[in-house]
């Protein structure tokens, strides 16, 4: 547990009392670690099993996160793709709700929550761009989930926001953090339903300077990438017009950068590829192509 206690002894001093991962196992940089992650929410932490474990192992995970003494209390949740998960306050009083800083902006996390707490943490760098750039330009937020990326733009100063995502709890969600913000205005709207049924509700509204694409990586009977990720990139071109830019997200190892330049070409040759950003360092990669794929794209015609 050595490699699990130098890293987090690392990154949370570099968090700066704002959330952030302080373990990640998952990108193959830790030896024997592959299957364990830690999110920070100060002062909170959460591991994430995504393989059973002993008895004596969790234990083991346990008490060296219990020896941080800026860790206050700790869940742990056993999850895996297609099973549902299984979590555990070990020790502390950690709320159900509370809420966290990523940015200088405030966003509602549920540390408890069986799945996903509430802000995707390997986003940061993407949501820090929307920040820099989304000044004065009319976005779209594709997937919205709790409308993080929202947050972003219009703390960036962006003309107004669509935020879309068929979960009417996770837009709900993306209120309060509007609100938790004091960006709760007429910049802003939310529609909670399906993309797929009818893009006429989108389009009223654009066209769009910046689109932010970030689906789920595989979530069956909503969004599998193979399937759905073109029938949303075929819609770009009624959605935005020369200058527009386009974020695409995707985080399943299984498809490379490759995936969505191939998409991109196939779909809407008038787009012009202009760089992949960069990962947060606090989610270290052995092989880059397998972590999250955050590609910038803009219209030329």
């Amino acid at each position: 547990m050595q490699a699990v206690l130098d890293e987090i002894q690392r990154q949370i001093p570099l968090a700066n009392g704002e959330s952030r991962r302080i373990f990640h196992g998952r990108g193959h940089c830790f030896d024997g670690f592959e299957h364990l992650v830690v999110d920070w929410f100060p002062p909170y932490a959460v591991a994430r099993l995504y393989k059973p474990v002993e008895a004596d192992w969790l234990e083991a995970l346990s008490e060296t996160i219990k020896s941080v003494p800026e860790v206050e209390g700790l869940v742990i949740q056993q999850r895996s793709r297609g099973q549902d998960s299984l979590q555990d306050v070990v020790w502390g009083d950690v709320p159900d709700q509370m809420n966290t800083m990523e940015l200088g902006l405030f966003y509602q996390v549920k540390p408890q929550r069986n799945q996903n707490s509430g802000l995707f943490l390997d986003m940061r760098e993407g949501r820090r761009w929307v920040m820099q750039n989304a000044g004065g330009k009319r976005v779209l937020n594709l997937f919205s989930y709790t409308c993080a990326f929202s947050v972003a733009a219009l703390a960036g100063g962006a003309d107004h926001v669509v935020n879309v995502d068929m979960s009417r709890g996770a837009i709900n969600t993306g209120k309060e953090n509007h609100r938790l913000n004091g960006l709760q205005d007429g910049r802003v709207k939310f529609l909670a339903y399906d993309l797929f049924r009818s893009w006429k509700r989108v389009r009223q509204y654009g066209p769009y300077d910046l689109i932010v694409i970030d689906p789920p990586s595989f979530q069956p009977g909503s969004f599998v990438a193979e399937k759905d990720y073109r029938r949303v990139i075929r819609r770009l071109n009624e959605l935005t017009e020369a200058g527009s830019q386009v974020l695409a997200c995707h985080n399943d190892p299984k498809n490379g950068t490759e995936f969505l330049k191939q998409l991109m070409l196939e779909e809407c040759p008038d787009f012009r590829f202009v760089e992949r950003l960069a990962n947060p360092e606090d989610f270290p990669e052995a092989e880059v192509e397998k972590g999250l794929k955050v590609l910038l794209y803009t219209r030329e015609k």
